[in-house]
């Protein structure tokens, strides 16, 4: 693994997007973008980077602008999803790939599926991880609890204790994974005193950005009786690209009814289900590794 960064730009100027990189590259097969969701950060998918790294992949793991080790936006009005595709689109530039696949968790499963439905996309294979083209309300409003919210701490033993609990829905981790996961969360604000590398201005960010008012604003829900469900199905029609939505089984995001519709909506869509898993599901075990290697290995 080694860290670098790229640089974005929004109406504030040039802000760096820190990244790890894994593997070397392999003109055989296309690069692959992990995009983490909206609270987390790029290490999240170190033990997934590091499995595929070690079967031949070269993988790009991105913290978006916010979060992890990238720079913070002045204005937090800046945080929208098309700041994230623009930047995400320097990503892949970085890349130096004609084609690339993206795993997505969360929010960088919405972010690829945008980007996965415009003409003439990069993306080959898309993998959704506990996120679809509608997010019930409730999902939102109880993430919303937590979203920027985090405490400050007097050691990294009480924050890891916090993630345990708030993250619970992860699924299956050890106790050395936890640890890595917290050690990767935090920053010291001063000496014994942690907080999250989470700019807490991102949960102003949706009253900027016009994608999610169209999402949140959408009339024709209501005739279905879920308004205000974000609703980014105009996006999935688009897609043509093959699709694996990894689902965790107790997830109150992505819903079975949801999926069922992705599936008569898509003709290429694999579904892979965590069952001690809610939203979203970790893709730390071993097992769920060799599915998403094995499917992005397969010929199209």
């Amino acid at each position: 693994m080694k860290k670098d960064y790229l640089l974005g730009v929004s109406e504030d100027g040039f802000h760096k997007i820190a990244y790890t990189e894994w593997g070397t590259p392999d003109q055989t097969k296309p690069p692959v973008i992990c995009v983490h969701g909206l609270t987390r950060n790029g290490r999240d998918f170190d033990w997934l980077a590091d499995y595929l790294a070690q079967r031949g992949n070269h993988i790009f793991c991105p913290d978006i602008v916010g979060r992890g080790d990238s720079d913070w936006l002045r204005n937090p009005l800046h945080y929208t999803y098309e700041q994230y595709l623009a930047d995400m689109n320097a990503m892949i530039a970085r890349t130096q790939a004609r084609q690339v696949d993206w795993i997505g968790t969360s929010m960088g499963g919405l972010i690829g599926m945008i980007v996965a439905s415009l003409p003439n996309s990069p993306i080959r294979r898309l993998v959704m991880n506990d996120v679809g083209p509608q997010i019930p309300v409730k999902a939102v409003t109880r993430l919303s609890k937590y979203a920027g919210n985090d405490p400050e701490f007097s050691s990294i033993e009480e924050a890891k204790r916090y993630f345990q609990v708030i993250y619970a829905d992860f699924g299956k981790m050890s106790e050395e994974q936890w640890q890595t996961f917290t050690e990767n969360s935090l920053r010291e604000i001063a000496p014994g005193k942690f907080t999250t590398k989470l700019d807490q201005g991102i949960k102003r960010a949706p009253t900027k950005s016009k994608i999610a008012w169209n999402l949140l604003l959408n009339p024709h829900k209501a005739l279905e009786g879920t308004l205000f469900d974000i609703d980014l199905w105009k996006f999935w029609h688009k897609i043509t690209c093959p699709v694996l939505v990894i689902h965790g089984a107790r997830s109150d995001l992505l819903l079975p009814d949801i999926i069922k519709k992705m599936k008569a909506t898509h003709s290429n869509v694999e579904v892979l289900e965590v069952p001690h898993a809610g939203h979203a599901p970790a893709l730390m075990e071993p097992e769920q590794q060799e599915v998403i290697y094995r499917w992005l290995k397969r010929e199209m």
